[in-house]
């Protein structure tokens, strides 16, 4: 037979009373909850499973991450070429997931498969131990040059992209106002969203897909712009970009390189010159 001592049943009872107490105000409205006192507000917490909501699941667009990876790497190739005269930086082209060089004659190939390969770092930074790089070169011979972005490299870039995106996500999450949203990675590219008590899932999608990239780069002034805007004659390292306000539509001439993303962004805050 079975035997409580007083204070252990009363102690129970007690937190069981408390309990049901917290609970009483989730069998009334929201309204009729809002006009008792502060201190009665107090309730329990329901689950996505009890009081429904909105769940939504977000992938990494790894062709994108692909993508974006294979033409930094051109333009860094194309700034190798530029720095040491290897040739002209325009000959650096893109095929397929693989970016090609060919050196222009009279240049020493060792010297250029040495220069190239400083754009092969250690995954990790210089003291990273797996002996993983981040781009494979490879002397294809007559001068031609193959630049690869590995695939552990591109994993590191998605598994970045991931957690970048997990902390966007609580941010703009956390504006709706709701109780303890679950924000959770899955795998290796996807991130689960579920927010118990929003019954408008378009509002969470419409919230979550707005995107936002940002990125520094330089102006071109070989040409005016309108020249370039005009006649066509953009250099292969540039872009024009119009103004977005609408009383300064006027073009610019930018650096398709990117010197510094958002990535590269540890801390931003407003301040005081």
């Amino acid at each position: 037979m079975l035997y409580f001592s007083r204070w252990k049943m009363a102690a129970i009872l007690g937190v069981t009373l408390f309990v049901c107490l917290c609970a009483v105000p989730n069998f009334f409205p929201e309204k009729t909850v809002d006009s008792w006192p502060k201190w009665a507000q107090r309730h329990v917490v329901l689950g996505l499973d009890l009081q429904g909501g909105s769940h939504i699941l977000l992938e990494v667009d790894t062709n994108a991450v692909r993508k974006e990876k294979i033409e930094q790497l051109r333009d860094d190739v194309r700034r190798i070429v530029r720095d040491n005269r290897l040739g002209s930086p325009a000959a650096a082209a893109v095929r397929g997931n693989v970016v090609e060089f060919r050196i222009r004659d009279g240049v020493d190939p060792q010297l250029a498969l040495t220069k190239f390969r400083e754009l092969s770092q250690p995954l990790g930074g210089f003291l990273g131990s797996t002996g993983q790089r981040t781009v494979e070169v490879t002397d294809a011979g007559g001068g031609l040059y193959r630049f690869v972005v590995t695939e552990p490299a591109l994993i590191e870039r998605i598994r970045q992209s991931v957690e970048q995106s997990i902390q966007i996500v609580e941010r703009r999450v956390n504006e709706l106002g709701t109780v303890e949203p679950s924000i959770q990675r899955q795998g290796l590219d996807r991130i689960l969203v579920q927010v118990p008590g929003l019954q408008d899932p378009s509002r969470l999608k419409e919230l979550l897909g707005k995107t936002a990239k940002l990125s520094f780069r330089m102006v071109d002034s070989s040409i005016p712009p309108e020249q370039a805007q005009a006649t066509g004659t953009v250099p292969p390292d540039s872009e024009v970009l119009i103004g977005t306000r609408s009383e300064n539509r006027q073009p610019y001439l930018i650096e398709k390189r990117v010197l510094v993303s958002g990535e590269d962004l540890t801390d931003a805050q407003p301040g005081f010159d």
